[in-house]
């Protein structure tokens, strides 16, 4: 868990990926405002849904333990957690 606004949050370290992802209805939920993405790309999500266009960014500020940090998220639609951290 971390926090982001106050907010207790779930978080995913995945060392697999290469991405740091936002769910969209936290973005929403929390009235983060969003860019347009400089490299908009689309990706085959599993789902019924199918090919999904990811072409907006947020900007995250989180704190982890004492640690602040700020990064910069694709957002998508996301079920498993709230933001997910890849590789740097």
């Amino acid at each position: 868990m971390f926090s982001i606004l106050g907010n207790l949050c779930c978080l995913i370290i995945d060392e697999g990926s290469y991405v740091n992802v936002t769910s969209e209805r936290f973005v929403k939920k929390l009235a983060l405002p969003t860019i347009v993405h400089p490299r908009p790309y689309k990706l085959q999500w599993l789902s019924e849904k199918g090919e999904l266009l990811v072409d907006k960014q947020a900007e995250v500020t989180f704190t982890l333990g004492g640690c602040k940090d700020k990064v910069v998220c694709d957002v998508m639609p996301m079920e498993a957690t709230h933001l997910l951290l890849g590789r740097p």
